[in-house]
Formats: C-alpha cells, sequence, structure tokens
C-alpha cells in the first residue's frame, strides 16, 4: 500500500473514532452482511475490537475458533474458510499461527480476507492503528505526516509481526524506526525491512519521539513464560537481565522527550517489559490504541468491501 492510499484509510479511520465510540451511527453501512471471524490463535484486543467493529457498522458476526470448529477434527484452514463463505460470509478476518495463512486463503476465496496476524509475518490493522494513535497523540493526525519524528520499537522485535506491520507503515508515512533490543531478539538483519537497529535502549531514548514495547514472546521461541519454574530463556540471557537492559522503567520514561507518547500492542507484561506508573502514566497511549482498533477494523471493512467513504 503505498503513501497517499495509507492516509485515505488513515483518515477514514479517524473519521469512524466517534462511531467507534458508539456517539454516533455507522449501521447503516453493513448492515445485512455478515463478517467471518476466523480466529485461530488466540486474541482479546483484535478479535473483540473485529467484533465491535462489525457490529458498529451493522454486521452481525460468524465466530469460528480452532477448538470449536472441525479445525481441530483434521479441516484445513482454507477448508473452513471456503466453509464459512459458502454460508454466507462477506468478508474474513483470518488470525492464525501460521505465517502467510490469510494469504493463503485469500487465493481461493471470492471474498475479501483481512488478515488480523500471522506467525510472525503481519499484523496490519495494528500497523494502522499505531500509525493512527502516533499521528493523533503528535499533532500530525490532519496529513497523517511523520516526516522528522523518530519511533523506537523496543523488545522482541525478531518474533513480532506488529513490529514488521509498524516499520511498513510508519517508514511509508515518513517516520524514522528505529529498533532496539539484545541482538537476539533485534539482529541487524532487521535494517532490511527499511529500519535502524540498536541495541543500547538508554542511548536511543532520549531522542525519540514516540517509543512502541513489546512483549518478548516466549511462545514463539519454544519457551516458558515469565513466573514459571521452568523460565530459562535462550533467546535472552535471564529475564532480569532483559529488564535491566530494555524495560521501560520510569527512570527510563523520564528520559523521553517532554513530549514523547509510550505505546504497547499488548498484552503487557507489567514489571517486565514496562513498570506499572509508565503503562498506566500521563504518557501512555495504551488504551487509546484500543479504541482506535475499532476505528481502523470499521475503516478496514468498509475499505475492503468497497463501501464508499
Amino acid at each position: 500500500m503505498g503513501a497517499a492510499e495509507l492516509k485515505d484509510l488513515l483518515a477514514r479511520s479517524r473519521a469512524m473514532i466517534p462511531a467507534a465510540l458508539g456517539r454516533t451511527d455507522m449501521s447503516h453501512l453493513l448492515r445485512g452482511r455478515s463478517i467471518g471471524l476466523l480466529f485461530f490463535e488466540d486474541s482479546t484486543r483484535t478479535r473483540l475490537s473485529f467484533t465491535m467493529a462489525a457490529q458498529r457498522l451493522g454486521a452481525t458476526t460468524l465466530d469460528i475458533g480452532a477448538g470449536g470448529s472441525s479445525v481441530s477434527k483434521g479441516e484445513t484452514l482454507i477448508d473452513t474458510a471456503l466453509n464459512v463463505e459458502a454460508i454466507g460470509a462477506a468478508a474474513l478476518v483470518v488470525r492464525a499461527k501460521q505465517s502467510g495463512a490469510a494469504h493463503q486463503i485469500a487465493q481461493p476465496a471470492k471474498i475479501p480476507v483481512l488478515n488480523g496476524g500471522d506467525g510472525r509475518h503481519e499484523h496490519p490493522t495494528q500497523g494502522l492503528l499505531d500509525a493512527l494513535t502516533i499521528a493523533e497523540s503528535l499533532g500530525r493526525s490532519a496529513i497523517f505526516d511523520l516526516s522528522g519524528l523518530s519511533i523506537a520499537i523496543v523488545g522482541d522485535v525478531f518474533s513480532s509481526r506488529v513490529a514488521r506491520s509498524n516499520i511498513a507503515a510508519l517508514t511509508a508515512l515518513g517516520a524514522q524506526v528505529i529498533v532496539v533490543g539484545p541482538p537476539t531478539l533485534a539482529p541487524t538483519s532487521m535494517t532490511t525491512l527499511g529500519c535502524k537497529v540498536e541495541h543500547d535502549l538508554d542511548e536511543v531514548l532520549p531522542s525519540v519521539d514516540a517509543v512502541m514495547m513489546l512483549r518478548v514472546q516466549f511462545e514463539r521461541h519454544g519457551e516458558a513464560p515469565p513466573g514459571s519454574p521452568d523460565a530459562r530463556p535462550s533467546s535472552i540471557i535471564s529475564v532480569r537481565a532483559y529488564r535491566e537492559g530494555y524495560a521501560l522503567t520510569s527512570a527510563r520514561a523520564a528520559m523521553l522527550k517532554p513530549h514523547a507518547v509510550v505505546l504497547h500492542p499488548g498484552p503487557i507484561n507489567r514489571g517486565l517489559e514496562m513498570d506499572q506508573d509508565v503503562a498506566d502514566g500521563p504518557r501512555s497511549a495504551v488504551l487509546r490504541q484500543v479504541t482506535h482498533g475499532v476505528a481502523v477494523r470499521m475503516a478496514s471493512l468498509c475499505w475492503c468491501l468497497g463501501i464508499p467513504a
């Protein structure tokens, strides 16, 4: 997606914020249609916000999960999707552990397919809502030009589909993106995506206008989560060492520019990625991200279904 089309979609998302909050009514736009939600991987924010987006637009939802569908009996994701299409869905939202799953389903499908997150690959609507939140927070939402801004993405960048979509969106809008983390989680090869790579968070923080913290995705490294007696992550030296080097503590947050904003796509491991007073503090745009997620997904559904702006 080019910058012009991206800006148009973001402007459309911005215009839908009142409807996302229930303050205006746009239920006529998709009334009588059904949206298939194929969530083969756990989700809270993405699933609920797509559900709310469909409802705000007047659509009903067909909810499918791996545990409650014939996928658990051996049916392929593609066959499941095509059956939901045959039932009468107007569009599909797909979330899966397999990178490329949404693309594979879109090939035989005759209806629009939206990627709700696929493996380590992409999470396009998350990238859109983050761009909207950053632009609004920094006074750039009139034209969505992020030129001159520097944005840090911190943590398990290698495993993060959110990071990949954000790098694509933010750089297209003119921002400089710096990914920060230990070499195992932020390898120098990430520069091929158009970002800078740094390993010293304390050196980067004073120069950025926004910082997005990422969760360490222990499940994608085949490791035990923090707090487990079996937690011995090979991707980082230790949970304690990771916190010392890369957590957004209160002291580190004080190093940021006065206007800088803090984001996190969720879920947050409080005390590991960021301190509680930072996550809930005046710089935090975390809950605003969630609200914007509904608006972005409303706009994305309308855009994919050819509903005029």
